[in-house]
């Protein structure tokens, strides 16, 4: 009977072996081979960027000054003051005498308002004066001054969504380096499955998108109670294969600081976990046949180890899977600006799946309450 068992396992062990093969090969194999567009374009729309801050007195000092002095001849930042108890009234009206293309929104508290960053954005959305958006979050540095002509370059007359890349910026805290791989590691997917033609998803940190989607799509009704979601939730109601592109060129990416302690870090996830069930059934079954498996493989993976179950057969199965993941991934990761992460990629990798199916129960059964 424990022979029946094994077997049955070992093809268990098989079967989630040939899906994470197949996301591979399918699905980031694309991001792999693409290229961005190399030369610089040149401006062609008016574009409104658009923040939402809280309490982000310190950062806005520190960033608001990229985006101000970005070489673009068109456009306007709209900074939304939301509901801050600290000095950033003060800061943004100093920044404004230096820059008068920054626009400064105030939302003060309100019973009405409890749905956080996402009436704070479409406060920000209803003051900007131009049809094409722009959003980051006030403690992101553009990697160059030329982050919005790269980005605004990819609108046209069919493409409404813009989905852009925000890595974390590299440190010595522990969490660090685990941190950048799993924000690596949802890049990865979300722009393989754009370039596929099925975007489920963007962030909040480098996105755009037009504002005639957005009222044709009525705004975050759709979702307004939940208090995360103002960016992915977005993407995924309203991305098509028609609509949405993706760029990656290194001027385009916007950087921040990580989190630096474990409570920290929980609340940000359990927050971003918390919208996945609220995505379209399709993409539901694709984010979790790849945590659901991913989790298995390795799971299994260790049960074989300690029972000594076929060595050189399971050996072999990892190590094949191993080669393809390093072969696929070092032009992914180099591209992403996360090269130093590869040689972490074995063990990153298996807490990576422990990570998403332990977060994605916890985002199902704990609602949060806060955006911030």
């Amino acid at each position: 009977m424990e022979a029946y068992i094994q077997q049955a396992l070992f093809i268990l062990f098989q079967l989630c072996f040939i899906v994470q093969l197949y996301y591979l090969i399918s699905n980031h194999s694309k991001l792999s081979g693409y290229k961005p567009r190399q030369e610089l374009p040149q401006p062609t729309v008016p574009v409104s960027v658009i923040i939402s801050a809280r309490n982000e007195a310190k950062n806005l000092i520190v960033y608001l000054p990229y985006i101000l002095q970005q070489n673009y001849p068109d456009y306007e930042v709209v900074v939304v003051n939301d509901r801050s108890t600290d000095d950033t009234a003060d800061v943004l009206r100093e920044i404004q005498q230096e820059f008068p293309h920054l626009k400064i929104v105030t939302v003060t508290e309100s019973e009405k308002h409890r749905t956080g960053k996402k009436f704070a954005l479409t406060m920000g959305i209803k003051a900007a004066k131009y049809e094409h958006f722009l959003f980051t979050d006030a403690d992101c540095k553009p990697a160059t001054l030329d982050w919005i002509t790269r980005m605004a370059a990819n609108f046209n007359a069919s493409t409404y969504i813009v989905l852009g890349y925000s890595p974390y910026i590299k440190t010595r805290n522990f969490l660090n380096p685990f941190i950048r791989f799993e924000t690596l590691k949802t890049a990865i997917n979300y722009l393989s499955s754009a370039l596929k033609g099925d975007p489920y998803m963007g962030i909040g940190r480098n996105l755009a998108y037009t504002r005639s989607l957005f009222f044709g799509a009525k705004g975050f009704a759709s979702h307004m109670h939940v208090m995360s979601g103002d960016d992915d939730l977005f993407v995924n109601q309203n991305g098509t294969s028609v609509n949405t592109t993706i760029e990656i060129h290194p001027d385009t990416f916007t950087y921040s600081d990580a989190k630096s302690t474990l409570k920290s870090w929980f609340i940000q996830k359990k927050r971003h976990m918390g919208v996945g069930k609220l995505y379209k059934n399709s993409h539901r079954r694709m984010l979790s046949l790849d945590a659901v498996s991913g989790f298995l493989y390795y799971v299994l993976l260790i049960a074989f180890i300690i029972l000594k179950f076929e060595p050189l057969l399971i050996a072999g199965v990892v190590l094949f899977r191993l080669i393809l993941q390093f072969a696929i991934y070092r032009k992914i990761f180099k591209k992403l600006d996360c090269a130093d992460l590869l040689w972490w990629l074995p063990f990153f990798d298996m807490i990576y799946y422990i990570y998403l199916n332990v977060f994605g129960l916890i985002g199902t059964f704990i609602k949060t309450t806060r955006w911030k």
